[in-house]
C-alpha cells in the first residue's frame, strides 16, 4: 500500500517541479501543485485505506479493557466474600 503512495508522491513531485521551472510557472504554483496533487490526496487514501487496521486495534483494546474489568471485579468479589470458618476435625 505505502509503495504505491510513495509512488505517486514521486509522481505529484516531479509535477510540481515542472510547473515550478517552466517559463510561464512559478513556485508558488508548484508548491500548490504538489499539495492539492500530492499530498492532500495520498492522505486521505492512507487514511481510509487504514481504517480497517484502527478497527481491529480499537476493538482489540476495548476487549482488553473489558477482560480487566471483568478480573478486577472478581478479584473484589472474591476479596469482600466471607472466609467460611474453619470446622473442627472430626478425627480429634
Amino acid at each position: 500500500m505505502y509503495i504505491v503512495a510513495i509512488a505517486w508522491i514521486y509522481v505529484a513531485l516531479m509535477m510540481s517541479v515542472a510547473e515550478a521551472t517552466n517559463t510561464n510557472g512559478t513556485v508558488l504554483g508548484g508548491i500548490v501543485t504538489f499539495i492539492l496533487y500530492g499530498i492532500l490526496p495520498t492522505s486521505i487514501i492512507i487514511y481510509i485505506m487504514d481504517s480497517p487496521r484502527r478497527k481491529r486495534v480499537r476493538l482489540a483494546r476495548e476487549h482488553e479493557a473489558t477482560d480487566l474489568a471483568k478480573s478486577q471485579n472478581g478479584n473484589e468479589t472474591q476479596a469482600n466474600t466471607p472466609k467460611p470458618s474453619a470446622a473442627p476435625d472430626p478425627k480429634l
